[in-house]
């Protein structure tokens, strides 16, 4: 039996698609937040946005968790500087002074503290198309990431991936289970400015290539 949609397929116009380009030009990493709070509800209304990301097998393998312990907080802050002393040592000269400059967290300023993990062991999906690629599950919360980022941005959010953290590290002081994989640390509030250019562009660290897709074809 063939069940049909009665719902209608929406149709985007070009002021939407411009919109859209916008929306994804202006996504930003935001290390520099206001300590406003924000509001529960739309924290939670965000995440049902990320959980529509598309993944693998329909596993929706992503797991959330809002660290609101300052205890917790506070032991994530010291993992980062940690990482960011071992990280900065393996620079040397005018990069290392480059690096030592740059802010590449908001983990004292942010009001919400999010980790996102993927359920490797989630029955949901019965295992299809993990069979060969079983990596595809992280792949799917990376996508579910990227959907919360692109609706945080619709809201004026702005979001910010720390990854200079130990994830085992995260992993005991968050108490996460074992099967769940660390997979990003993010810090989600109001941004203090805001910049359609990455940070790291503006401050000398990278410039980011523009016009250029690299296509290889077969």
């Amino acid at each position: 039996m063939t069940i049909e949609s009665k719902e209608e397929p929406p149709r985007f116009d070009a002021a939407f698609k411009a919109q859209f380009a916008e929306l994804v030009r202006w996504r930003r990493d935001v290390r520099r937040f206001r300590s406003d709070r924000v509001d529960p509800d739309l924290i939670e209304r965000l995440l049902a946005i990320a959980c529509c990301a598309p993944s693998v097998g329909l596993s929706q393998p992503w797991r959330f968790v809002l660290v609101e312990s300052p205890a917790r907080r506070q032991a994530v802050r010291e993992d980062f500087s940690k990482a960011n002393k071992a990280a900065l040592a393996g620079y040397a000269s005018e990069r290392q002074a480059c690096y030592a400059r740059l802010k590449l967290e908001g983990l004292a300023q942010a009001p919400v503290h999010l980790a996102v993990c993927a359920d490797e062991t989630t029955a949901q999906g019965h295992g299809l198309g993990r069979q060969t690629m079983p990596e595809t599950v992280r792949y799917s919360v990376v996508a579910a990431i990227q959907t919360l980022w692109l609706a945080a941005r619709a809201e004026g959010l702005g979001l910010g991936w720390v990854s200079i953290l130990d994830p085992e590290a995260i992993r005991l002081i968050l108490d996460l289970p074992p099967e769940w994989t660390f997979i990003a640390y993010l810090c989600l509030g109001w941004p203090e400015e805001e910049h359609d250019d990455p940070e790291l562009e503006r401050h000398g660290w990278q410039e980011r290539c523009r016009g250029t897709v690299n296509l290889l074809k077969r």
